[in-house]
């Protein structure tokens, strides 16, 4: 059959991508012997990182006894797969070991001694195949394990379930095996075209398309004959596209045969597309049908230095320099093997690997056949790299800024869209390794990025743990002002109580100038309270104060222990609620015992009053003990005013009741001063002598009188210079102490004046002309 008539297959239109070359293909060395099937290695290597994602998860242990087909490590999430055993055997190591990689490093693998029974676990058969839905097929290619066999090994799971937004109309079958050498596709499709074709239709059936193209170059007439003859009756075309690498790249495939290009940072499902490899389909249709996972794949032995040069059906983890010597590998002095072909292959730094699942081709050639590169020179600017790169890139530009780690400028230039093909090496005159060089600055942006998304959750992490720290001392403090609030009006209420005791006992001294009344004061209290029933109301308070600053520091040690320890938290809260109910009966006792005082001293008052009048009718009135009690209880109003101009909303109401008492006690004093001085007035018109002592008694008090006027007079000047120089929420405050301040100077005055009516021997009424 001619090219032109294998082309006219396709009723679909074909088109072109940019560039290309068109190197030796050396594929009939090994096409035209069938497919060997290789029996059991003496050991298998099976590494966990065979794909492109996370490495398999070890699911066995070192001595287990696996049987073939048997799951030995799982997938570790959705771009990961699973790993079999290929054969029967025991389990006897996993450790890191060399795998096939440019690198020559190790990874993790587990190593399988052959039992040679070859024995096969239970499989999950299905003939009708294709009466299953999407999810179960999708599941059951999940379960075998299967990658990609023909690229870098994606998970083909994922490809079988494209994003929802993905609108899939094209299937697209890669089968242009463009790499020279490697003839593994051709042979399989030659020999197994039905497997291929019903794998075709289980992944049409999953993705609900119609549409499935083949693609597949004009050098490979029998696998076309294959594939036509297993095609008859089927909805799938058959496009023969004509020899040119690399036209099995995907995107370059895509292009060729629906004209659309895969935008930059996009995948194929992107546009509706889905490619799949045909070594991949195949495995489909034996996982789907008789549930058999991937355990083999074919593999090309080509070179000159390989005598049986052909194609094997090869167990996965088979050592290849055991698999070499099946095909009479003869090593030249200078060994030199390369796992896959000559433009995207790598160079094994050793024999003695394991193949794996994307293992196409192991190619051995002489030098002869593929002498090694010449040093490179410089770049003489021909420009021949852009003229063949088919992603059509500018490679020479990308070269410098590769050289130069200009990687924000090279990825600027589309660097990710370079596919590794190796036509700007191939054609290069310089004999520049320019994709080596791509490969590098791709590895250098990859983990540039790797560090700076390390570096971004580190930072969010921080961020977080300072965010969560402010947010606790943000809470802690607002604990400690609502304690310090809290004890602040503790304090208020304690104050005005204290000034409450001052104003009472004031009172008590006012009204009891005497020792006897001091004495009945005494009677009349014991008489309330016997000795051995009375409460020290000081220590009841002292005990409350130190519960609450227990119970302050318990409050810290629990904050601390939310951050530090918190473990402890628990235990701390069980804590702080057993203080919290002693500070609670510590108070509770302490204001009971303090009410009960506060009673008696008012029971007590009332019996002294009723005492003091008694005793008055046969005692003198005593001027100074009066006198002192006026400067006291004036002296304690001005607390309690100053005390009620700061206390906080909730105790004004308590000290303005108490305030007020304290004006008329501060009136009434004055009143039984003034009457006392008229009372000894009188007394003493008849004796001249006790007059005379009687006035420089009075002197003394007009002094003290005259001091106690200047000192108010000084205050309510004071106090209006603050008035005037007030803002307006303060003005309201600072007028109602200006004025009760007027009254007091009036007071003081008013009792000046009457004392020097006294002195002068003139009625209190006469010292400013008759006004009182």
């Amino acid at each position: 059959m001619s090219s032109t008539e294998m082309i006219a297959t396709c009723s679909t239109d074909l088109f072109d991508f940019h560039g290309g070359i068109h190197p030796e293909e050396h594929k009939i060395d090994s096409n035209k012997a069938p497919i060997l099937t290789l029996g059991l290695p003496p050991k298998l290597v099976l590494p966990l990182s065979q794909h492109i994602g996370a490495a398999s998860k070890v699911h066995v242990e070192t001595g287990q006894k696996v049987l073939k087909g048997e799951k030995i490590a799982e997938a570790d999430g959705p771009f990961s797969v699973a790993l079999h055993a290929p054969t029967s055997g025991e389990v006897v190591a996993i450790d890191d070991q060399a795998i096939a990689h440019a690198s020559g490093q190790s990874d993790r693998c587990i190593t399988l001694i052959p039992d040679g029974q070859d024995k096969w676990c239970e499989l999950d058969v299905c003939e009708d195949y294709l009466q299953l839905n999407a999810t179960q097929i999708q599941a059951k290619v999940s379960e075998a394990g299967i990658a990609g066999m023909g690229g870098a090994g994606f998970p083909t799971a994922i490809k079988l379930a494209p994003p929802k937004l993905s609108h899939i109309d094209t299937l697209i079958l890669n089968a242009a095996e463009c790499e020279p050498y490697i003839t593994s596709d051709d042979r399989l499709l030659q020999e197994r075209a039905d497997e291929v074709v019903a794998g075709l239709e289980v992944v049409m059936h999953v993705l609900g398309v119609s549409r499935c193209l083949i693609g597949i170059e004009d050098n490979k007439p029998d696998a076309i004959l294959s594939l036509q003859k297993a095609l008859e009756g089927k909805a799938i075309q058959l496009c023969v596209i004509p020899t040119k690498y690399p036209s099995g790249g995907e995107k370059q495939l895509i292009k060729i045969l629906t004209d659309k290009e895969v935008p930059n940072g996009k995948i194929p499902a992107d546009i509706g597309i889905v490619c799949q490899n045909v070594a991949t389909v195949a495995a489909i249709y034996r996982a789907v049908r008789f549930g058999e996972p991937l355990i083999s794949r074919i593999t090309t032995l080509t070179g000159e230095q390989i005598s049986d040069r052909r194609n094997v059906e090869v167990l996965i983890g088979t050592p290849i320099d055991w698999m070499l010597e099946q095909v009479n590998y003869q090593a030249a002095k200078v060994e030199r093997l390369i796992m896959g072909g000559p433009m995207m292959g790598f160079t094994l730094l050793h024999a003695d690997v394991p193949v794996v699942k994307t293992t196409n081709c192991i190619l051995a050639p002489s030098l002869k056949e593929l002498p090694l590169a010449p040093p490179a020179q410089a770049c003489i600017r021909c420009g021949l790299c852009a003229d063949v790169c088919p992603a059509e890139l500018l490679p020479q530009q990308l070269y410098w800024f590769s050289r130069a780690e200009e990687y924000e400028k090279a990825e600027h230039h589309n660097l990710f869209d370079c596919i590794e093909c190796g036509a700007c090496s191939y054609v290069c005159p310089s004999s520049i390794p320019l994709v080596q060089y791509y490969r590098h600055s791709k590895g250098e942006i990859k983990q540039q990025r790797e560090n700076q998304l390390k570096s971004d959750q580190a930072r969010e992490r921080f961020e977080a743990r300072q965010r969560r720290l402010e947010q606790e001392q943000f809470e802690k403090a607002a604990k400690r002002k609502e304690r310090a609030e809290a004890a602040a009006k503790a304090q208020a209420a304690k104050q005005a109580a204290k000034l409450a005791r001052e104003e009472n006992d004031s009172a008590q001294t006012a009204l009891a100038p005497t020792a006897a009344v001091k004495e009945a004061l005494d009677k009349t209290q014991a008489k309330l309270l016997p000795v051995e029933e009375q409460v020290d109301v000081a220590e009841l308070k002292l005990a409350w104060e130190k519960t609450q600053v227990k119970l302050d520091k318990m409050f810290d040690a629990l904050d601390d222990a939310k951050v530090n320890n918190p473990e402890q938290v628990d235990k701390l809260k069980r804590a702080v609620e057993k203080n919290q109910m002693r500070v609670n009966q510590a108070k509770l006792a302490w204001q009971k015992a303090d009410k009960a005082q506060q009673a008696q001293v008012k029971v007590s008052l009332q019996a002294t009053t009723i005492e003091t009048a008694n005793t008055q009718e046969h005692e003198k009135p005593d001027i100074k003990a009066l006198t002192l009690a006026v400067e006291k209880a004036e002296s304690k109003l001005v607390k309690m005013e100053d005390a009620l101009a700061n206390a906080a909303e909730d105790q004004k109401e308590k000290l303005t009741r108490a305030v007020d008492k304290n004006k008329v006690r501060v009136e009434q004093a004055m009143h039984a001063l003034d009457d006392a001085k008229m009372s000894l007035a009188r007394s003493n018109k008849a004796s001249e002598p006790a007059l005379s002592k009687q006035i420089e008694l009075e002197k003394t008090d007009l002094d003290a009188l005259a001091l106690a006027l200047e000192k108010a007079e000084s205050k309510l000047i004071k106090m209006e210079d603050a008035l005037a120089q007030a803002t307006e929420d303060q003005k309201e405050k600072l007028t109602r102490a200006v004025d009760k301040n007027k009254v007091r100077v009036e007071s003081a005055r008013h009792a000046l004046e009457a004392a020097k009516g006294q002195l002068n021997g003139k009625p209190s009424d006469q010292t400013d002309g008759g006004k009182s």
